[in-house]
C-alpha cells in the first residue's frame, strides 16, 4: 500500500468471484488499491486479469464478492455510472473507433463527463501531442502506438480518478511503452490519479509501479511492492 495514503482505500475488492457459465473464472479475490498508486496485475495469458477487469468497471457482474470505489460498494453499478463516478478503462487491443477521427473518438468519452466538462481536456493534447497533431485524421490510420495514445486520451476525457488499463504496452515500440510509463507516472504525481495495469513486460513493472499482484488460475498467488517481485516469483508464474 502508498503509506502516503492511509485510511479508505480508493479502490477495494472483497471475496470477489466470477463465473462464465458453468466454469469458474475468479476465485474469492481480496486486494485494496490506495490513492496515487499505480498497482499492476501480473500472470500468464488466460488466468483471469483481464475478466477482473471487466468486473471492477461493470462490463461484467460478479458471482459473489463485493467492490468498493471511496468506501461507497458499487458491486451492482452499471458501467456507464462507474465511468461517471471516476472510472476511467483502457481495454486490450485499444478498441478504438477506425472509421471515426481522432477528436470524434475522444469526443465519444465526453458522454460519461460531467454536463459542465463536455470538452475534450486540453490536458489530453498536451500529454499526447501527437493527438491534436492528427485530430482531423481518422484512428485506422493511426500506427499501433498512436491509437494507443489515443485509447488512453480517450479514458483521461472523462477526468478520472482511476485509471484501469489492460496491457498499456501490448504491441507497442520500445520508445510509446518507456512515453506510456512516464504518462502515469506524471498522472499520479501530478494529477492525484490512481493506476491499476494488467503487464506482462516485468520491467515496465519494475520502472514504473508501486504494487504487484500475480495472478494464476482466478487466484492471487503472490502480491507485494514492486521491490519484493523477485526472480523465484518472476520464473514460477510469469516466464513462458
Amino acid at each position: 500500500m502508498n503509506k502516503d495514503n492511509p485510511g479508505t482505500p480508493l479502490l477495494e475488492v472483497k471475496e470477489l468471484e466470477f463465473s462464465y457459465g458453468e466454469v469458474k473464472v475468479l476465485h474469492g479475490l481480496d486486494f485494496q488499491i490506495n490513492k496515487k498508486t499505480i498497482a499492476c496485475v501480473m500472470g500468464r495469458n488466460g488466468v483471469g486479469k483481464t475478466t477482473l477487469m471487466r468486473n471492477l468497471v461493470g462490463l461484467e457482474k460478479p458471482s459473489a464478492g463485493s467492490i468498493f470505489f471511496k468506501g461507497k460498494e458499487i458491486t451492482n453499478t452499471e458501467g456507464y455510472s462507474r465511468a461517471s463516478s471516476g472510472f476511467g478503462y483502457v481495454p486490450q487491443g485499444r478498441q478504438i473507433f477506425p472509421l471515426l477521427t481522432v477528436e470524434e473518438n475522444l469526443s465519444v468519452a465526453l458522454s460519461a463527463a460531467g454536463i459542465d466538462q463536455q470538452t475534450i481536456p486540453t490536458s489530453v493534447y498536451d500529454t499526447f501531442p501527437v493527438l491534436y497533431d492528427m485530430r482531423k485524421r481518422r484512428g485506422g490510420d493511426l500506427s499501433g502506438g498512436q491509437q494507443q495514445q489515443l485509447a488512453i486520451g480517450r479514458a483521461l476525457s472523462t477526468r478520472p480518478e482511476v485509471l484501469i488499463l489492460d496491457e498499456p504496452t501490448e504491441g507497442i515500440q520500445p520508445n510509446i511503452i518507456t512515453m506510456i510509463g512516464e504518462v502515469i507516472r506524471r498522472l499520479v504525481e501530478e494529477n492525484d490519479m490512481t493506476i491499476l495495469l494488467v503487464e506482462q513486460y516485468v520491467d515496465f513493472v519494475k520502472e514504473y509501479a508501486d504494487e504487484f499482484l500475480v495472478m494464476n488460475r482466478g487466484l492471487f498467488v503472490s502480491k507485494g511492492t514492486v521491490d519484493q517481485l523477485d526472480t523465484l516469483t518472476i520464473n514460477k508464474h510469469l516466464s513462458i
